[in-house]
């Protein structure tokens, strides 16, 4: 953990599940109680099973993948962990304990952006992946969207992909055809059947799956062979997005920085057209 950066009693979790290789069952409890976390750890092995979708017995041999002797003994140690943290979070209302949690996603993130390197890497493996699809189905689409309004004007072929169906396929092959050699997802929950499946048959046409998704243990991750997590806020009755907003936008600045004199010419086009068209007032 990162000195001064605040500490939520999901990433206390969390750290229990790094270094261990899970199965995507394993990681469906895993993300349920980092999301769900402190109650979590309150909860009996037959209550996490029914939070996460899980038979009993999975949630059983997930305490022992982790050393545990069972669950009641990760039980006792996910309350060590979460031990002082208020279920309400923070004082003040519900609005302002939303927001406040917001901060904190955001200050994790800022942490996790330390490595440079990584975002660097990613950003020029984007960058060179001509036409650079990018997927987003349901809550995700709008990002999907947001990110490509901006990319398409430093790279030269974005292509949305948000509708599912039988024709999403087709059009991760085209890409794929084309000339891609990447694809970026937006993974969030409650992840749609069909980004995983797209995910899956992305790397079958030989694409290499970057995937902004809300957590290191997401379903994504089996898919992805980049895994960038970014938390969503989960306190209001639907899902804040400030957290992988943000990282989308830091990784189109990596993007950006992978190929800077192509990023200022069609920059520096675009406003010229802009100019001519009159397309803003200011």
């Amino acid at each position: 953990m990162n000195e001064g950066v605040a500490v939520g009693p999901g990433e206390q979790v969390l750290d229990l599940f790094q270094g261990v290789r899970l199965t995507p069952t394993q990681r469906r409890i895993a993300h349920c109680l980092v999301r769900h976390a402190p109650t979590a750890a309150y909860l009996s092995a037959a209550e996490v099973a029914e939070l996460a979708g899980v038979s009993q017995p999975s949630v059983t041999r997930f305490a022992v993948a982790l050393g545990h002797d069972g669950y009641p003994a990760l039980r006792r140690r996910l309350r060590e962990l979460t031990a002082g943290a208020p279920v309400g979070a923070a004082a003040g209302n519900e609005l302002q304990q939303a927001v406040r949690a917001e901060i904190g996603n955001l200050d994790h993130l800022a942490a996790q952006l330390g490595d440079r390197d990584r975002i660097a890497e990613t950003g020029r493996l984007l960058a060179a992946s001509r036409p650079l699809p990018v997927l987003g189905l349901r809550a995700a689409a709008p990002l999907a969207a947001y990110f490509a309004y901006f990319a398409a004007k430093v790279h030269p072929d974005v292509r949305v992909l948000d509708d599912g169906g039988s024709l999403l396929t087709d059009r991760l092959e085209q890409a794929a055809e084309a000339g891609a050699g990447a694809l970026l997802a937006f993974v969030l929950p409650r992840y749609p059947r069909e980004t995983l499946d797209a995910l899956r048959e992305a790397r079958a046409a030989g694409l290499t799956v970057v995937a902004i998704t809300d957590s290191p243990v997401s379903p994504a991750g089996e898919h992805a062979d980049v895994l960038l997590p970014a938390a969503v806020g989960a306190r209001l009755v639907f899902d804040l997005h400030t957290a992988p907003m943000t990282l989308a936008m830091v990784l189109l600045q990596a993007i950006c920085d992978a190929a800077p004199t192509d990023t200022q010419r069609r920059l520096e086009a675009f406003e010229a057209s802009a100019a001519r068209r009159q397309l803003f007032l200011g």
